[in-house]
């Protein structure tokens, strides 16, 4: 299996998305799948309501969907973080898609609901784009053991099962579940590892940049029969200084994961 082995520079964005595909074993033939009528500059997003996916009084703006430069053969669901939107990440895909390197790689940058954020404004009705509302990002001191009574686990839970549907979109268009990678960007990242290692199917690969794991107390009840990502790469990246999520917190998750007997690699940026 060949990996795709890409550079990494901590004071860019665009190496993090290097660092996504070079999960993918881009050297597996498949089936050529239909071509795109857009060009890989031109993203298609269309307004999404959901259904079931997410409470149905959430209105979600579709994913920024950049299609492969050719043969479509792998796709990466970038997740972005609180306060963003898949935007946000745009601008590194166009910079990989203009350098012609990931050619056959479709990029799919979904947007979040706009939901209260206790965190932030409690008791006032600030909104702002997130997965799970975050009632507090907890102390730094064994903080997956003190952080379950703050987490949101609804909202996990139907965040989740949108990203489940963007899996089920790619699979249905001919791209199986094991040429898909997962990952994401603080919120967006905490998502990626949970719903990627508690996915029914076995995907190619889940990156967590600025992430921890979430629902570490009941975790392994969402975990489906049979484990099937047990040994699915897990890439972490984390800054030591990171003020928003605590490096700690991504030591713990880390542990956590290793000790449950996951395939996690923790990258740590100075």
């Amino acid at each position: 299996m060949l990996n795709l082995v890409l550079a990494f520079a901590a004071s860019l964005i665009l190496p993090h998305v290097g660092i996504l595909v070079s999960l993918l074993p881009l050297d597996t033939a498949l089936p050529a799948s239909p071509s795109s009528s857009h060009s890989p500059g031109d993203p298609l997003a269309t307004p999404r309501t959901t259904t079931g996916a997410m409470s149905s009084s959430i209105r979600l703006a579709a994913p920024l969907v950049f299609p492969a430069a050719s043969r479509h053969t792998a796709t990466v669901i970038f997740v972005h973080g609180l306060g963003d939107s898949g935007a946000g990440w745009a601008d590194a895909v166009l910079q990989w898609q203009a350098r012609h390197r990931l050619d056959e790689i479709k990029f799919v940058l979904p947007n979040a609901p706009v939901i209260p954020i206790t965190m932030l404004v409690q008791n006032r009705g600030f909104q702002m784009p997130g997965w799970f509302d975050i009632k507090s990002l907890g102390p730094t001191t064994n903080p997956l053991e003190l952080r379950p009574q703050d987490e949101d686990t609804p909202g996990v839970l139907q965040s989740r099962a949108y990203l489940y549907s963007l899996i089920q979109d790619e699979i249905s268009a001919g791209i199986p579940a094991d040429r898909i990678v997962l990952g994401g960007f603080s919120q967006g990242g905490a998502m990626s590892i949970f719903a990627g290692l508690t996915a029914p199917f076995k995907i190619a690969g889940i990156v967590g940049l600025s992430s921890w794991l979430l629902l570490n107390k009941t975790f392994k009840e969402h975990v489906p029969e049979g484990d099937v990502n047990k040994a699915t790469p897990i890439l972490m990246g984390h800054g030591d200084r990171d003020p928003l999520v605590g490096y700690e917190l991504a030591q713990a998750s880390e542990k956590a994961l290793k000790n449950m007997g996951y395939n996690v690699t923790m990258k740590t940026y100075r």
